[in-house]
Protein backbone atom coordinates (compact mmCIF):
# COMPACT_ATOMS: atom_id res chain seq x y z
CA UNK A 1 0.00 0.00 0.00
CA UNK A 2 1.36 3.45 -1.30
CA UNK A 3 2.12 5.47 1.51
CA UNK A 4 0.49 9.30 1.55
CA UNK A 5 1.79 12.76 1.88
CA UNK A 6 0.21 15.07 4.45
CA UNK A 7 -2.21 16.91 1.47
CA UNK A 8 -3.78 13.59 0.00
CA UNK A 9 -3.91 11.67 3.74
CA UNK A 10 -6.09 15.03 5.21
CA UNK A 11 -8.00 14.79 1.77
CA UNK A 12 -8.88 10.84 2.84
CA UNK A 13 -9.51 11.49 6.06
CA UNK A 14 -12.42 14.51 4.95
CA UNK A 15 -13.72 11.77 2.61
CA UNK A 16 -13.52 8.89 5.09
CA UNK A 17 -15.58 10.99 7.45
CA UNK A 18 -18.00 11.79 4.80
CA UNK A 19 -18.39 8.03 4.23
CA UNK A 20 -19.42 7.49 7.55
CA UNK A 21 -21.51 10.41 8.19
CA UNK A 22 -23.35 9.12 5.23
CA UNK A 23 -23.85 6.01 6.37
CA UNK A 24 -25.67 7.28 9.61
CA UNK A 25 -27.65 9.67 7.42
CA UNK A 26 -28.82 7.14 5.18
CA UNK A 27 -29.26 4.67 8.07
CA UNK A 28 -31.84 8.11 9.83
CA UNK A 29 -33.92 8.23 6.20
CA UNK A 30 -34.28 4.84 5.98
CA UNK A 31 -36.28 4.93 9.27
CA UNK A 32 -38.40 7.73 7.66
CA UNK A 33 -39.48 6.56 4.77
CA UNK A 34 -43.06 4.27 4.36
CA UNK A 35 -42.36 2.38 1.77
CA UNK A 36 -40.13 -1.16 2.47
CA UNK A 37 -39.04 -0.77 -0.95
CA UNK A 38 -37.54 2.57 -0.06
CA UNK A 39 -36.20 1.62 3.32
CA UNK A 40 -34.34 -1.52 1.95
CA UNK A 41 -32.48 0.46 -0.97
CA UNK A 42 -31.36 3.18 1.65
CA UNK A 43 -29.91 1.05 4.03
CA UNK A 44 -28.36 -1.01 1.35
CA UNK A 45 -26.55 2.30 0.11
CA UNK A 46 -25.93 3.10 3.74
CA UNK A 47 -23.96 -0.38 3.84
CA UNK A 48 -22.21 0.64 0.63
CA UNK A 49 -21.19 3.87 2.74
CA UNK A 50 -20.06 2.28 5.46
CA UNK A 51 -18.01 -0.34 3.63
CA UNK A 52 -16.53 2.81 1.43
CA UNK A 53 -15.47 4.13 4.86
CA UNK A 54 -13.74 0.61 5.44
CA UNK A 55 -10.97 1.25 2.26
CA UNK A 56 -10.55 4.95 3.09
CA UNK A 57 -9.69 3.67 6.92
CA UNK A 58 -7.23 1.47 5.44
CA UNK A 59 -5.38 4.02 3.56
CA UNK A 60 -5.34 5.83 7.00
CA UNK A 61 -5.08 3.34 9.75
CA UNK A 62 -7.48 5.92 11.72
CA UNK A 63 -10.48 5.39 12.96
CA UNK A 64 -13.07 8.57 12.14
CA UNK A 65 -15.73 9.99 14.03
CA UNK A 66 -19.19 11.05 11.93
CA UNK A 67 -20.44 14.46 12.10
CA UNK A 68 -23.22 14.81 14.18
CA UNK A 69 -24.04 18.35 13.18
CA UNK A 70 -24.47 17.01 9.41
CA UNK A 71 -26.00 13.92 10.60
CA UNK A 72 -28.56 16.33 12.57
CA UNK A 73 -29.15 19.02 9.77
CA UNK A 74 -29.86 16.22 6.80
CA UNK A 75 -32.62 14.41 9.34
CA UNK A 76 -34.19 17.25 10.30
CA UNK A 77 -34.13 19.10 7.01
CA UNK A 78 -35.52 15.78 5.26
CA UNK A 79 -38.51 15.54 8.16
CA UNK A 80 -39.62 18.97 7.74
CA UNK A 81 -39.31 19.39 3.34
CA UNK A 82 -39.56 15.74 3.00
CA UNK A 83 -36.90 12.58 2.30
CA UNK A 84 -36.27 13.54 -1.57
CA UNK A 85 -35.39 16.71 -0.75
CA UNK A 86 -32.70 15.81 1.59
CA UNK A 87 -31.21 13.46 -0.24
CA UNK A 88 -31.14 15.67 -3.47
CA UNK A 89 -29.24 18.44 -1.33
CA UNK A 90 -26.74 15.95 -0.24
CA UNK A 91 -26.00 14.39 -3.24
CA UNK A 92 -25.29 18.12 -4.78
CA UNK A 93 -22.54 18.13 -1.65
CA UNK A 94 -21.55 14.64 -2.69
CA UNK A 95 -21.29 15.87 -6.61
CA UNK A 96 -18.73 18.07 -5.90
CA UNK A 97 -16.69 15.60 -3.19
CA UNK A 98 -16.61 13.27 -6.22
CA UNK A 99 -14.25 16.19 -8.29
CA UNK A 100 -11.74 15.27 -6.23
CA UNK A 101 -11.65 11.46 -6.67
CA UNK A 102 -9.56 12.05 -9.82
CA UNK A 103 -6.53 13.56 -7.86
CA UNK A 104 -6.29 10.68 -5.37
CA UNK A 105 -6.26 7.91 -8.26
CA UNK A 106 -2.39 7.39 -7.89
CA UNK A 107 -2.07 6.92 -4.24
CA UNK A 108 -5.83 5.15 -3.91
CA UNK A 109 -6.85 3.43 -6.48
CA UNK A 110 -9.79 2.31 -5.30
CA UNK A 111 -11.06 5.52 -5.55
CA UNK A 112 -12.50 5.70 -9.22
CA UNK A 113 -14.84 2.45 -7.95
CA UNK A 114 -15.89 4.28 -5.11
CA UNK A 115 -16.37 7.03 -7.36
CA UNK A 116 -18.68 5.28 -9.81
CA UNK A 117 -20.46 3.37 -7.06
CA UNK A 118 -21.54 7.36 -5.79
CA UNK A 119 -22.83 8.21 -9.37
CA UNK A 120 -24.65 4.90 -9.08
CA UNK A 121 -26.38 5.79 -5.50
CA UNK A 122 -27.95 9.13 -7.15
CA UNK A 123 -29.60 7.95 -9.93
CA UNK A 124 -31.12 4.91 -8.18
CA UNK A 125 -31.99 7.20 -5.18
CA UNK A 126 -34.02 9.33 -7.97
CA UNK A 127 -35.79 5.96 -9.42
CA UNK A 128 -36.65 5.14 -5.80
CA UNK A 129 -38.16 8.00 -4.53
CA UNK A 130 -42.28 8.44 -4.54
CA UNK A 131 -42.85 10.52 -1.87
CA UNK A 132 -46.87 11.68 -1.86
CA UNK A 133 -45.39 15.57 -1.33
CA UNK A 134 -43.76 15.39 -4.66
CA UNK A 135 -46.98 14.49 -6.52
CA UNK A 136 -48.76 17.91 -5.75
CA UNK A 137 -45.38 19.88 -6.35
CA UNK A 138 -48.22 21.40 -8.88
CA UNK A 139 -51.04 21.90 -6.65
CA UNK A 140 -48.16 23.31 -3.96
CA UNK A 141 -47.08 25.74 -6.71
CA UNK A 142 -50.41 26.87 -8.32
CA UNK A 143 -51.68 28.08 -4.34
CA UNK A 144 -48.23 30.14 -3.77
CA UNK A 145 -48.03 31.86 -7.12
CA UNK A 146 -51.65 32.40 -7.18
CA UNK A 147 -51.29 33.76 -3.85
CA UNK A 148 -47.93 35.99 -4.42
CA UNK A 149 -49.24 37.32 -7.78
CA UNK A 150 -52.85 38.00 -7.30
CA UNK A 151 -53.06 38.61 -3.75
CA UNK A 152 -49.70 40.59 -3.06
CA UNK A 153 -50.89 42.82 -6.06
CA UNK A 154 -54.04 43.36 -3.92
CA UNK A 155 -52.44 44.62 -0.76
CA UNK A 156 -50.67 47.29 -2.97
CA UNK A 157 -53.54 48.12 -4.08
CA UNK A 158 -55.44 48.29 -0.92
CA UNK A 159 -52.37 50.02 0.79
CA UNK A 160 -52.64 53.20 -1.37
CA UNK A 161 -56.87 53.09 -1.79
CA UNK A 162 -57.25 52.51 2.03
CA UNK A 163 -54.67 54.04 4.04
CA UNK A 164 -55.13 52.05 7.07
CA UNK A 165 -53.45 48.98 8.28
CA UNK A 166 -55.82 47.31 10.39
CA UNK A 167 -58.68 47.67 7.79
CA UNK A 168 -56.19 46.45 4.97
CA UNK A 169 -55.65 43.77 7.08
CA UNK A 170 -58.75 43.09 7.72
CA UNK A 171 -60.31 43.03 3.99
CA UNK A 172 -56.55 41.17 2.87
CA UNK A 173 -57.98 37.92 5.70
CA UNK A 174 -61.03 37.85 4.37
CA UNK A 175 -59.95 38.36 0.81
CA UNK A 176 -57.43 35.84 1.16
CA UNK A 177 -59.35 32.90 3.18
CA UNK A 178 -62.12 33.17 0.40
CA UNK A 179 -59.68 33.37 -2.74
CA UNK A 180 -58.19 30.30 -1.18
CA UNK A 181 -61.34 27.93 -0.74
CA UNK A 182 -61.59 29.21 -4.04
CA UNK A 183 -58.33 28.20 -5.77
CA UNK A 184 -59.26 24.50 -3.78
CA UNK A 185 -62.34 24.13 -5.53
CA UNK A 186 -60.84 24.88 -8.99
CA UNK A 187 -57.99 22.59 -7.91
CA UNK A 188 -60.77 19.59 -6.61
CA UNK A 189 -62.39 20.32 -9.90
CA UNK A 190 -59.45 20.50 -12.51
CA UNK A 191 -57.56 17.03 -10.58
CA UNK A 192 -60.44 15.33 -10.56
CA UNK A 193 -60.71 15.97 -14.26
CA UNK A 194 -57.56 14.66 -15.34
CA UNK A 195 -55.95 11.19 -15.71
CA UNK A 196 -53.36 11.36 -13.46
CA UNK A 197 -52.47 9.49 -10.15
CA UNK A 198 -53.55 11.79 -7.51
CA UNK A 199 -56.30 12.63 -5.15
CA UNK A 200 -58.48 15.34 -6.08
CA UNK A 201 -59.22 15.99 -2.14
CA UNK A 202 -55.62 16.10 -1.38
CA UNK A 203 -54.58 18.39 -4.58
CA UNK A 204 -57.30 20.79 -3.43
CA UNK A 205 -55.60 20.84 -0.05
CA UNK A 206 -52.43 21.49 -0.70
CA UNK A 207 -53.52 24.52 -2.90
CA UNK A 208 -55.67 26.27 -0.69
CA UNK A 209 -53.00 25.50 2.51
CA UNK A 210 -49.94 27.02 0.40
CA UNK A 211 -52.48 30.05 -0.37
CA UNK A 212 -53.30 30.48 3.35
CA UNK A 213 -49.56 30.27 4.35
CA UNK A 214 -48.89 33.17 1.83
CA UNK A 215 -51.66 35.30 2.82
CA UNK A 216 -50.91 34.59 6.71
CA UNK A 217 -47.11 35.94 5.76
CA UNK A 218 -48.35 38.86 3.71
CA UNK A 219 -51.65 40.25 5.74
CA UNK A 220 -49.13 39.61 9.17
CA UNK A 221 -47.63 42.76 8.63
CA UNK A 222 -50.26 45.28 8.37
CA UNK A 223 -51.83 43.40 11.72
CA UNK A 224 -48.85 44.52 13.63
CA UNK A 225 -47.30 47.62 12.35
CA UNK A 226 -49.63 50.99 12.33
CA UNK A 227 -48.12 52.56 9.20
CA UNK A 228 -49.79 51.02 6.17
CA UNK A 229 -46.60 51.89 4.02
CA UNK A 230 -44.24 50.47 6.40
CA UNK A 231 -46.53 47.18 6.19
CA UNK A 232 -46.07 47.17 2.56
CA UNK A 233 -42.82 47.40 2.55
CA UNK A 234 -42.53 44.56 4.84
CA UNK A 235 -44.90 42.13 3.18
CA UNK A 236 -42.50 42.70 -0.17
CA UNK A 237 -39.50 41.51 1.82
CA UNK A 238 -41.75 38.41 3.55
CA UNK A 239 -42.93 37.79 -0.38
CA UNK A 240 -39.37 37.61 -1.59
CA UNK A 241 -38.03 35.38 1.28
CA UNK A 242 -41.22 33.16 0.31
CA UNK A 243 -40.02 33.33 -3.05
CA UNK A 244 -36.33 32.38 -2.30
CA UNK A 245 -37.13 29.48 0.05
CA UNK A 246 -39.67 27.99 -2.42
CA UNK A 247 -37.29 28.53 -5.63
CA UNK A 248 -34.63 26.99 -3.80
CA UNK A 249 -37.02 24.06 -2.50
CA UNK A 250 -37.95 23.41 -6.47
CA UNK A 251 -34.74 24.05 -7.73
CA UNK A 252 -33.32 21.00 -5.39
CA UNK A 253 -36.10 18.48 -6.20
CA UNK A 254 -36.54 19.13 -9.76
CA UNK A 255 -33.29 19.53 -10.84
CA UNK A 256 -34.30 23.26 -12.07
CA UNK A 257 -31.88 26.85 -12.09
CA UNK A 258 -32.65 28.47 -9.01
CA UNK A 259 -31.86 31.85 -10.55
CA UNK A 260 -34.14 31.35 -13.50
CA UNK A 261 -37.24 30.11 -11.23
CA UNK A 262 -36.50 32.95 -8.84
CA UNK A 263 -35.99 35.60 -11.16
CA UNK A 264 -39.51 34.43 -12.72
CA UNK A 265 -41.49 34.70 -9.56
CA UNK A 266 -40.16 37.71 -8.26
CA UNK A 267 -40.38 39.68 -11.96
CA UNK A 268 -44.10 38.17 -11.70
CA UNK A 269 -45.20 39.25 -8.31
CA UNK A 270 -43.43 42.26 -7.76
CA UNK A 271 -44.48 43.57 -11.33
CA UNK A 272 -48.32 43.05 -10.65
CA UNK A 273 -47.83 44.60 -7.14
CA UNK A 274 -46.68 47.88 -8.73
CA UNK A 275 -49.17 48.20 -11.42
CA UNK A 276 -51.91 47.45 -8.55
CA UNK A 277 -50.29 50.07 -5.90
CA UNK A 278 -50.70 52.61 -9.06
CA UNK A 279 -54.37 51.15 -10.10
CA UNK A 280 -54.63 52.17 -5.73
CA UNK A 281 -53.41 55.53 -6.49
CA UNK A 282 -55.30 56.80 -9.19
CA UNK A 283 -58.65 54.95 -7.52
CA UNK A 284 -58.47 56.91 -4.84
CA UNK A 285 -57.62 59.93 -6.14
CA UNK A 286 -60.07 59.86 -9.40
CA UNK A 287 -63.06 58.65 -6.98
CA UNK A 288 -62.39 60.88 -4.09
CA UNK A 289 -62.79 57.86 -1.62
CA UNK A 290 -61.41 58.85 1.74
CA UNK A 291 -61.26 55.78 4.10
Amino acid sequence: MQSLDAETRNMVLRFQRDEITEHHIYKGLGGLVKSEHNREVLNRIADEELRHYHVWREHTGQEVRPDKIRRWFYLTISAVFGVTFGIKLMEKRENSAQVSYGKLLEAVPEAEEIAKEENEHENELIAMIDEDRLKYMGSVVLGLNDALVEFMGALAGFTFALQNSRLIGMVGLIMGFSASLSMAASEYLSTKTEEVDRSPVKASLYTGAAYIVAVLFLVGPYLVLANHYAALLLAIVLAVVLILVFSFYLAVVRDISFRERFGEMFVISMGVAAVSFVIGLLVRRFLGVEV
